[in-house]
């Protein structure tokens, strides 16, 4: 096994320093792990390589810009280049690469294998996020790992494992944490501001959806949350996904469907979550996908996401069925 990663970072160094022209992409809507892996790679190589032209692109998010600044630049000038996709297994979900007509792809995610095939290819789902693997990159690599690096990289851990409490935490998890504090001897501390700092009216927001949550009789939670209670709470859209794994452990609910309308791309947002059946199979008949308890999806039709609710409180009723037997 340890053979086989060595040649796999190999493959991956080989392949960056194959290219002067890098762009590095993950997953619309992105969440910390994504847009922290994406910019700590992008540094990383940027300070190993710095004749190379390496490019961080896709839709920035207010609440996260403290991991840093993404580039704007004009995909359709560069003629050589090599596309990283992070954090992200379908083509679909990829953002901000339209312009792009790239020569190789490296891929490196922490998702199941869908569409998405690099020319070299890390896919590992055992992983808790996509900010572990780049941190096992960097520390078995010479690729530079400074100190703003490694404040990305554990933030991204530490979000996408909600503090090593879900089950994509393992213990190569703790393994690759101790190796990039050790090395890196950040102030770990002082970080977590930036990840649970929140408003009072957050809060009050985090209480509405306790109280309107709907659960079935299998343990199915569904909430939709309009644009007037986004307007009285005087949040975002972005606060419902925010808020999504705060309801791990509520003995009732076994499975939950966040709900709202992104009016701007005219779609539904829909964040589901699970700590029984597998939710990303059901999610992906729905324009969506995922981990195997965390996935999402993205509907143009209410119909479509009162069939999902469905689908999900029947694998919900399932789930109790075979647990019971």
């Amino acid at each position: 096994m340890i053979t086989i990663k060595r040649d796999l970072f190999k493959q991956i160094v080989k392949i960056i320093k194959n290219y002067d022209e890098i762009v590095i992409a993950r997953h619309i809507g992105p969440d910390p792990d994504a847009i922290a892996s994406q910019i700590a790679l992008r540094d990383s190589i940027k300070a190993t390589f710095p004749h190379k032209k390496v490019y961080a692109v896709g839709a920035g998010v207010y609440k996260f810009r403290y991991l840093g600044n993404l580039d704007k630049v004009d995909l359709k000038e560069l003629k050589n280049a090599l596309l990283i996709v992070l954090d992200v297994p379908n083509f679909i979900r990829v953002d901000g690469i339209e312009d792009l007509a790239y020569k190789a792809i490296l891929k490196i995610d922490h998702h199941p294998a869908e569409d998405i095939i690099g020319t070299v290819d890390w896919t590992d789902e055992g992983k808790s996020s996509t900010c572990e693997m780049i941190s096992e990159l960097l520390l078995d690599t010479k690729l530079v790992l400074d100190t703003k690096i490694a404040e990305n990289l554990y933030l991204g851990i530490v979000f996408d494992s909600d503090r090593f409490l879900l089950q994509n935490t393992s213990l190569e998890t703790f393994n690759t944490v101790y190796r990039l504090l050790n090395q890196s001897r950040i102030n770990f501390v002082s970080l977590y501001d930036n990840l649970y700092d929140r408003s009072i009216n957050e809060e009050k927001f985090h209480a509405y959806l306790t109280n309107n949550l709907e659960i079935s009789d299998n343990g199915m939670g569904f909430i939709h949350v309009t644009n007037d209670i986004l307007e009285k709470y005087k949040v975002e859209n972005s606060a419902v996904s925010n808020q999504v794994n705060n309801f791990f452990f509520i003995n009732e609910l076994i499975c939950w469907m966040f709900v709202v309308y992104d009016e701007k791309n005219e779609i539904f947002k829909v964040n589901i979550r699970s700590r029984g059946p597998i939710i990303n199979e059901i999610a992906s008949k729905y324009n969506g996908g995922g981990h195997k308890y965390a996935s999402g999806a993205r509907l143009k039709k209410y119909q479509d996401v009162e069939k999902l609710h469905q689908e999900l409180d029947r694998a919900c009723a399932a789930y109790l069925k075979e647990q019971s037997n």
